[in-house]
């Protein structure tokens, strides 16, 4: 038996997750994780050790998804970790700073779900 793709959906927004985790529902194949914020987040990836990360920008707290991400690319154990930022935050320095953290893909909202759904698709089918 194959193992499941484990995803970790970063975002403090409820409801975001919400339509992320109802996309998702119908991939037997996927193991969904949630985190609500940047230090949830840093936790889980250690705990979960997730393939791919959905990782929101904006959060409440000392870190945001920034961090998050930094923390996963300069990490020798997680580095290889696909990561999406999916953020509101739209202006080119934005994305440029996105960049800078060695984030695989960089998506504002609003999002489409099946958009996020057919990007772990494809990731899925090209890792193989």
């Amino acid at each position: 038996m194959k193992n499941k793709t484990k995803i970790l959906v970063v975002d403090d927004d409820a409801i975001s997750r919400e339509l992320l985790r109802i996309a998702f529902k119908t991939h037997t194949e996927w193991n969904v994780f949630e985190a609500a914020d940047a230090n949830e987040a840093i936790n889980s990836v250690k705990t979960v050790k997730p393939d791919i990360i959905i990782l929101d920008i904006m959060m409440p707290g000392d870190k945001d998804g920034l961090d998050v991400c930094d923390f996963v690319k300069l990490s020798p154990e997680f580095k290889s970790t696909f990561v999406v930022l999916l953020t509101a935050k739209d202006k080119k320095t934005d994305v440029y700073r996105g960049m800078e953290t060695r984030a695989n893909m960089y998506l504002t909202k609003p999002f489409s779900p099946k958009g996020i759904v057919d990007i772990i698709t494809n990731y899925n089918a090209n890792k193989k």
